[in-house]
C-alpha cells in the first residue's frame, strides 16, 4: 500500500495559466542547489570537506625575445675549463715526447751493442781464430755463396798447365782439335787489353791472366782465349757491364797475343770478341781471319769457335773442375784422351757453383 502526502503546496504552480483558480503565490526565496530536501526528517550528518586538488604548474609562456642570462659566472666556468684542458692537453704532449725519446734512446743503444758485437765476431784476429778457420768449419756459407765467387775462397792462382795443359786442345763431342800456338800467364792484366778496358782491369784488381792463342781447326781463324782472375763475384760482373759499352765507343779492345811472323793477324785484323763471367772469373775468346780479312757477324764457323773455348773448355772444363776441387798437381788428362773436356752432351752443372751466362759478343775493327 503507497501512502502519500497530499498538501495544497504540491499544486503550486509558477506560471498558472490565464483564467485558472489558482491563489497568486510571490515566489519566495531560490532553493540551494542540491538535492531537494527530503519531506522525512533525517539526521544530520557531519559534512566533510574535499581536500582541494593540488594546482598545476604554470605553463611556461615562450616569448620572441630571448632575455640573455649573466654571463660573468658562465664565462669564469668556460675559461676554467679551457683553462683546464689546454693544461692537461700540454701534459700528455710532454708525456709522449719523453716516451718517444726514451724509446729512440733504447733503439740507438740495441744498435750500437749489434755493431759492436758483429764487429767483435767478424774479427778472427780478435776471437783468436785463424781466417781459414770460418771457411773449413763453414761450409754452408761456402756453398750458397760458391766457391769460385771471390778470390778469397778460391785462392789457389790458376796455371798454364791447368788451362792450356798440351799443344793440342780436343773439344766436344766431335773431338775438333785446336792447335795450341802460345801460352802465357802473368799478373799484368794490361797486355790482354788495350785502352781503356786495360785501365778497368787494373783498377778493379784483376791479379792474374792466363791466356793462350791457337789455330782452329779448319785453319782459316786466329783465336786468343784466356781466363781473368778478379776479385770476386761482383767485380767480375762490373767488368762485364763495362767492357760492352767501351769497345762501342772505341775506347779500347780485347789484345790477341801473335805466336808468330803468320800470326800477325790475330793481333790487328778486325775480330769478333765474347766475354763470360764465372765466378771471380771472366772467360774471353777473340777471332779473327788468318788472312786478316773481315769477320761476318753471322759466321758459323766464329759462333762455333766461341761456344768450343768458353763454353766448353774454360767453363765446363777447367773451372768445373776448379769448382769441384780437383787439384791442378793431378796429371791432366792428354788431349787425344775422351775426356779432356767434357763432350757437349755430357755437360754438367756443379751444385755449387752454377755455369756462368751466355757470352756476350761484340765486333772488334782492325787496327
Amino acid at each position: 500500500m503507497v501512502y502519500r502526502y497530499e498538501s495544497a503546496e504540491d499544486a503550486f504552480e509558477e506560471n498558472p495559466r490565464p483564467g485558472a483558480d489558482l491563489p497568486l503565490v510571490q515566489p519566495g526565496p531560490t532553493a540551494p542547489a542540491g538535492p531537494s530536501p527530503s519531506r522525512f526528517p533525517a539526521p544530520s550528518l557531519p559534512r566533510t570537506t574535499r581536500p582541494a586538488p593540488p594546482e598545476a604548474d604554470p605553463v611556461p609562456i615562450r616569448s620572441a625575445v630571448q632575455v640573455p642570462a649573466p654571463t660573468s659566472a658562465p664565462q669564469r666556468s668556460r675559461s676554467r675549463r679551457s683553462g683546464d684542458a689546454r693544461g692537461g692537453r700540454l701534459w700528455q704532449i710532454a708525456v709522449g715526447g719523453a716516451a718517444v725519446l726514451m724509446l729512440l734512446g733504447l733503439c740507438g743503444i740495441g744498435g750500437a751493442l749489434l755493431l759492436i758485437d758483429r764487429t767483435a765476431t767478424d774479427d778472427p784476429a780478435q776471437n783468436g781464430a785463424a781466417p781459414t778457420a770460418t771457411v773449413s768449419t763453414a761450409p754452408t756459407d761456402q756453398a750458397a755463396t760458391g766457391p769460385l765467387d771471390s778470390r778469397d775462397v778460391d785462392r789457389q792462382p790458376l796455371t798454364v798447365k791447368e788451362v792450356f795443359p798440351d799443344k793440342t786442345l780436343v773439344v766436344g763431342v766431335d773431338r775438333h782439335e785446336y792447335q795450341v800456338l802460345k801460352t802465357q800467364a802473368g799478373a799484368n792484366c794490361a797486355v790482354a787489353a788495350t785502352g781503356e778496358i786495360a785501365d778497368l782491369l787494373v783498377t778493379l784488381g784483376c791479379s792474374q791472366v792466363v791466356r793462350a792463342t791457337l789455330r782452329s781447326p779448319d785453319g782459316d781463324h786466329l783465336l786468343t782465349a784466356g781466363l781473368l782472375n778478379l776479385t770476386d763475384l761482383a767485380t767480375a760482373q762490373r767488368v762485364r757491364e763495362r767492357i760492352r759499352p767501351l769497345l762501342d765507343d772505341r775506347r779500347g779492345r780485347f789484345r790477341g797475343m801473335p805466336a808468330g811472323d803468320d800470326t800477325e793477324s790475330v793481333a790487328t785484323a778486325a775480330a769478333r770478341v765474347a766475354w763470360q763471367v764465372r765466378g771471380h772469373y771472366v772467360a774471353y775468346c777473340l777471332v779473327t781471319r788468318d788472312d786478316a780479312g773481315a769477320v761476318p757477324a753471322g759466321d758459323r764457323d766464329v759462333r762455333e769457335i766461341i761456344y768450343d773455348l768458353i763454353e766448353l773448355h774454360l767453363d765446363k772444363g777447367v773451372l768445373d773442375r776448379r769448382a769441384a776441387g780437383v787439384s791442378v798437381d793431378q796429371p791432366t788428362a792428354r788431349a787425344s784422351g775422351a775426356s779432356a773436356t767434357p763432350s757437349a752432351g755430357t755437360r754438367r752443372t756443379p751444385t755449387a757453383s752454377p755455369p756462368g751466362d751466355d757470352p756476350d759478343t761484340d765486333e772488334l775493327p782492325g787496327d
